[in-house]
């Protein structure tokens, strides 16, 4: 009997010194993103940087291994909202990487708030997102900053005096940052002669193409997600529409030069990204496992979504590290200051990134650098 309590303590006692230098801890971390459904190629490619910068850093400093519970929302509100409450309360997380789009990391964020579980959105741009919120952060610049770049590019570089503007409805990203590109381009002293709308599922635009042909704008301004850009791109061109079409982040997605086809050459965009911009170690060595990995450079969201993972490390670390608080962890991401990511140097302010933004345009179907832009 004595030999039997004898082996107990001796498991006892190395279960508690495993325990007490981390060996055994593991924090566990939400992840909300679209793998099916009509952005699945955000969630996709966010993913996949995600998984390089967890290879990369696996650990906290102190050794506790970070779980990533991934739930797929299928880009739809209800979707996330649902996945964000289950996060929360059957699997316990400390903190949520989410959501991809402005409007579903809208609808996570009460919950989040009402929990106070930190929540940190690679891409959502809208700066209604972080807007009278405590618990909600993003690695992404705001829509306010992107809208005025593309109107300064349409300006300054494209010599627009004229533009059409097309926005889809159904979508909050898309609403508030032609917004403000609008706001922007006419302070300038640009006009909008034709303003139109869509929605993502749409498959027709012969009326919008209608209206923006008799109007023969110099620019066209769509900011909307990838697959409704390629298809108008596609009737646009059918119908003998040459402008440059300019757009927002949105339209950075192979899936846009495999549907779009010849009829995205010369589209530009504003993003977060492009691999020629790489700087820093953290950054290069990022594109070299990507590229190694998948046989691909990274886009936006990929990078993006390395950016988040990054930030909630550091976070965690700053934070206590295997002991670390919910509260904690939020408090460290809000405070987040100069972190060399693998998207640039970011700083939070209010839960929102302080960073530059890079102008791509789609030449002989691929995504090329143009210029980068400074806040």
């Amino acid at each position: 009997m004595k030999k039997l309590f004898s082996f107990l303590a001796v498991i006892v006692a190395a279960l508690m010194f495993m325990t007490s230098n981390g060996f055994a801890k593991e924090i566990k971390i939400g992840v909300v993103w679209p793998m099916t459904g009509p952005i699945a190629s955000f969630g996709q490619m966010a993913w996949k940087g995600v998984q390089i910068t967890k290879d990369m850093e696996p650990k906290t400093k102190d050794g506790a291994t970070i779980k990533l519970i991934l739930l797929d929302n299928k880009g739809d509100k209800v979707e996330t909202a649902n996945a964000v409450s289950r996060l929360i309360t059957k699997d316990h997380v400390k903190a949520i990487i989410g959501a991809i789009a402005s409007g579903n990391t809208l609808a996570a964020a009460p919950i989040a708030e009402k929990n106070r579980i930190p929540l940190l959105s690679s891409s959502a741009t809208n700066p209604l997102v972080t807007k009278g919120k405590k618990y909600v952060s993003r690695v992404c610049f705001i829509d306010p900053f992107q809208g005025a770049v593309a109107a300064k590019y349409a300006i300054n570089n494209l010599h627009a005096k004229t533009a059409a503007v097309v926005i889809d409805i159904s979508q909050d990203y898309s609403v508030g940052l032609a917004k403000f590109f609008i706001d922007n381009f006419k302070k300038m002293g640009g006009k909008i002669v034709v303003k139109t709308s869509v929605q993502t599922e749409d498959q027709d635009f012969s009326a919008q193409v209608s209206a923006i042909k008799g109007k023969n704008p110099d620019i066209i301004y769509m900011p909307t997600y990838y697959q409704a850009l390629a298809l108008f791109a596609r009737q646009a061109r059918q119908f003998g529409l040459k402008q440059t079409i300019l757009a927002g982040d949105g339209a950075e997605s192979y899936s846009l030069l495999k549907v779009g086809g010849k009829a995205v050459e010369g589209v530009t965009f504003t993003t977060h990204y492009d691999p020629k911009a790489t700087a820093g170690k953290v950054g290069k060595e990022f594109l070299a496992k990507f590229k190694k990995n998948y046989n691909v450079d990274p886009d936006a969201m990929a990078a993006l979504g390395a950016d988040a993972y990054l930030v909630m490390v550091d976070a965690i670390n700053r934070a206590g590290g295997s002991n670390a608080t919910s509260e904690a962890i939020n408090k460290a991401i809000r405070s987040t200051k100069n972190f060399h990511g693998i998207t640039g140097v970011l700083t939070l302010v209010n839960g929102d990134a302080v960073k530059s933004a890079v102008i791509r345009q789609v030449k002989d179907g691929k995504f090329v650098y143009v210029t980068t832009v400074n806040p």
